[in-house]
């Protein structure tokens, strides 16, 4: 039995054309997903960021608060137990103290405290306000940024 092989030569292939509609869709549906994505991440990212600032933000407030508050029991304490416990300058009627390394940590927590005594009146009257810092040093001076004040008020 014999092969018989047929060749169909017509030439070179016709040149076809490709709708141009369709052409990019891919790379533009890849960079539109790639967008999507990339938002989506910012945005957890951004949350993530403001949580960890809020929580610091946090700690920071408690210890100005209670760097206020040890700068009050301080003087009361002086104030109840001390006899001789400074009195203003003549011509004065207040005084303030500063509190530094309330924590223990040098540039840690401090407070400025300042005591008005008032003997005009037949009742005497004692007014303590004290401002707590986060941070500071042995004069509760600091440039920090994010250094935090809080304030606290007695009268007696």
């Amino acid at each position: 039995m014999k092969k018989i092989f047929k060749f169909n030569n017509k030439g070179p292939a016709q040149y076809r054309r490709h709708k141009s509609s369709g052409s990019g869709f891919v790379i533009l549906f890849a960079v539109t997903i790639s967008s999507i994505i990339l938002a989506i991440a910012l945005g957890v990212a951004d949350i993530a960021f403001k949580e960890i600032n809020f929580s610091t933000s946090a700690k920071e407030t408690n210890d100005a608060f209670f760097a206020a508050d040890a700068g009050t029991e301080f003087v009361l304490f002086k104030d109840k137990t001390s006899t001789n416990y400074p009195m203003p300058d003549a011509g004065s009627s207040y005084w303030t103290e500063t509190i530094p390394s309330i924590n223990g940590v040098s540039g840690g927590s401090c407070a400025i405290v300042t005591i008005t005594k008032d003997n005009t009146t037949t009742n005497p009257i004692t007014t303590i306000i004290s401002k707590g810092y986060n941070v500071g040093d042995n004069l509760c001076t600091s440039n920090n940024q994010n250094r935090v004040e809080r304030e606290v008020k007695v009268s007696y």
